[in-house]
């Protein structure tokens, strides 16, 4: 097995690993009006959440490695563009765990007071909770959905993955940066159909990608030909 049959495998067991971490360090209960009192509660839950939003974040920062290489052979500055979106993406992904951990401790010392005057707690608990979903759904989505519009628009050029992969994932991506510009200017929300349906072509892109990368791989065609060309 060559290299770049290797990258290709380990960047679709990348992809899936990233979606199914993504679902496991949701929590629910961050949903529900009592959330304080529960959090508390489901201690274990939250930091299972915590390890899976870490290596969620680490599991993206391998992808935006092992993609600049490939960008950087067809356009040194697309490659550093995706490069550096992708990253802050990643950034906001690791911020988010500490948000995590707040809220579990406020949630600790709201159960363990003796409540009388809870509207401070309920105040500081609101901002960490909306803080959280903006880095998530914002800081996070935000630039990574840029970074994807460099990295489709490459892949489409170089055409090392068919052109119908390459558009239907710069669609999905367009998709995806429209509803979140939506969400940071309050024209929708996060648990909305509007929300799920524009970012669900993104969603079923990255699986396809994945499961294209792990079967058949980039074309060595246009591979072996760019790298013969380098070595001119």
């Amino acid at each position: 097995m060559n290299s770049n049959r290797r990258t290709a495998i380990i960047l679709g067991v990348l992809l899936i690993s990233g979606i199914v971490f993504g679902i496991l360090n949701s929590i629910p209960t961050l949903e529900k009006a009592d959330y304080l009192t529960e959090l508390s509660v489901i201690k274990t839950q939250v930091m299972v959440a915590v390890f899976f939003q870490s290596a969620m974040a680490i599991v993206y920062v391998c992808i935006a490695v092992l993609f600049y290489p490939i960008i950087k052979k067809h356009s040194e500055s697309l490659a550093i563009g995706y490069f550096g979106f992708r990253i802050i993406g990643s950034t906001f992904l690791f911020a988010g765990i500490f948000s995590l951990h707040l809220l579990l401790m406020l949630s600790q010392s709201f159960v363990s007071s003796d409540q009388l005057n809870p509207t401070n707690f309920q105040t500081t608990g609101e901002l960490l909770r909306t803080g959280r979903d903006m880095m998530n759904h914002i800081g996070m989505i935000l630039p990574w959905s840029i970074g994807g519009l460099i990295l489709y628009f490459s892949l489409f050029k170089s055409k090392i993955v068919p052109g119908w992969l390459s558009i239907w994932g710069f669609v999905g991506a367009v998709l995806t940066l429209i509803v979140t510009l939506m969400l940071m200017l309050n024209f929708t929300k996060i648990v909305t159909p509007t929300y799920f349906i524009m970012n669900t072509p993104t969603a079923l892109f990255e699986i396809s990608f994945a499961i294209y990368l792990i079967a058949k791989g980039f074309n060595p065609t246009v591979i072996n030909s760019t790298e013969k060309r380098d070595l001119l």
